[in-house]
């Protein structure tokens, strides 16, 4: 491992119903690259721990209050003690499954995450790596052709993911996830190679 790469504390959050889904294999592997380069790593499976994706009144409630409530709290604890964070999800109608989105938007929560919206590049978060690694059946030359490469890029990478803090953000799209044996063992081979050359956190 490069010496002058400081070692990182690395959440990998999954949604997929499935453990032994071609989702489930991608975030593990990153994992074992992050391992492989000396980082310590935390798996949050949100199918497994039942997380409850629904947005109420009462996370409304929550981001005025002293407080959070207390799932919210868990999860947000576990962010604080990140240096990087890899989310996990398939590409699903063009964006999050529901679970992924439900964390999202329940856990990044107004005054805790964020308490502005004229500045994208502004964080109450300290500044953190962040990779989405994301399985899609689409080709990459039919993902491109189509627009939707550069249609992510600026929803997630120039938009939502700096109200995270998340500098550098990477998309990892694995493209052909459907595909061939050979095809699926060159994607996970790019997901280890995306949690072993992570790099360290900048200011956005």
């Amino acid at each position: 491992m490069n010496q002058k790469v400081p070692i990182m504390h690395i959440l990998t959050v999954l949604d997929h119903p499935d453990p032994n889904s071609f989702t489930a294999a991608a975030a593990r592997m990153f994992m074992d690259g992050a391992k492989a380069a000396g980082h310590t790593t935390e798996f949050a499976d949100l199918h497994a721990e039942e997380f409850d994706p629904r947005w109420t009144v009462a996370d409304i409630e929550g981001d005025s209050a002293t407080a959070p409530l207390a799932d919210i709290r868990f999860e947000q604890e576990r962010i604080s003690r990140s240096d990087a964070i890899c989310l996990a999800f398939p590409l699903f109608w063009w964006g999050m499954p529901s679970m992924m989105k439900g964390w999202v938007d329940r856990v990044w929560s107004w005054g805790w995450a964020y308490d502005q919206l004229d500045d994208r590049e502004k964080s109450l978060q300290r500044p953190r790596s962040g990779v989405l690694l994301i399985p899609a059946g689409a080709r990459s030359d039919e993902m491109k052709d189509a627009g939707y490469l550069n249609a992510m890029e600026t929803l997630w990478t120039q938009g939502t993911f700096g109200y995270f803090g998340f500098s550098p953000r990477k998309l990892e799209i694995l493209c052909g996830s459907t595909g061939s044996e050979e095809r699926r063992e060159a994607l996970l081979e790019q997901s280890y190679n995306a949690g072993l050359n992570i790099p360290p956190h900048r200011q956005p």
